[in-house]
């Protein structure tokens, strides 16, 4: 296998062969050491993954307040860095030719599910515990969100899914409520691809994260992470 950084993120991939494409975004912490052995796990299985670095213009980065960083983001700017990400992937050697896919945690699984409905070139995405309202939790603002910076909450991009999406709550995120996920169910109910959204029993945010021993699960971490590399087989092939 072969890992290394390169300017756009973490790029990992098999020593040999040219596999689907994955797109790794990672949670608000940024590309740390959990995004990369994610990346690395996802070439282990047989993908060329990308974790893309959506803060490499920021220099050092210290996060004090997660929700004020998450709500200063610019939603059209990352977007934009999924789609570069893809593009890369696309016209890699190692991946050119194949189906890509999308995945994210936390804030990177949001953003998996605004890339499934507004970039190119994604045939399938994995959102883990993607945030999912402007208006209760960690990106609501009393004094409301900057228009340009958050045109739209994420729930009201799930209608314009563009392809495949397995989806994975535990139902005692304190950061996305059971509402919102019964919420995105809904949305998702007309869209003309195939659609799941698990909610995973006695799990919280950031169940699949095995450096936080306070959220990690592992039993569920290991079923989510099995049912998606069965997704992800089924719809990117390799």
């Amino acid at each position: 296998m072969q890992a290394r950084d390169i300017e756009l993120g973490h790029f990992a991939a098999p020593d040999a062969g040219t596999p689907p494409g994955i797109v790794l975004i990672h949670d608000v912490w940024g590309l740390g050491d959990h995004a990369r052995d994610l990346a690395q796990r996802l070439a282990g299985e047989g993908f060329g993954a990308l974790a893309v670095d959506l803060y490499r213009r920021e220099g050092d980065v210290k996060i004090e307040d997660p929700g004020a960083w998450m709500r200063a983001l610019s939603d059209p700017q990352v977007l934009s860095d999924v789609q570069a990400a893809l593009d890369f992937l696309a016209g890699r050697a190692e991946t050119a030719g194949q189906r890509i896919g999308v995945t994210g945690f936390c804030m990177g699984g949001m953003y998996a599910l605004m890339a499934a409905s507004s970039c190119q070139k994604i045939s399938a995405a994995v959102a883990y515990y993607g945030l999912l309202s402007h208006e209760h939790g960690i990106l609501y603002d009393e004094r409301g969100l900057d228009p340009a910076r958050k045109p739209r909450p994420p729930l009201d991009y799930a209608p314009e899914l563009r392809c495949p999406l397995l989806a994975f709550y535990g139902d005692r995120d304190e950061f996305v409520p059971l509402s919102d996920v019964r919420a995105l169910e809904a949305r998702l109910e007309r869209v003309p691809h195939p659609t799941e959204v698990v909610v995973v029993p006695g799990a919280g945010h950031a169940f699949v994260n095995d450096t936080r021993p306070d959220a990690y699960r592992p039993d569920a971490a290991r079923a989510a992470w099995a049912q998606m590399l069965a997704f992800l087989g089924a719809q990117l092939g390799g």
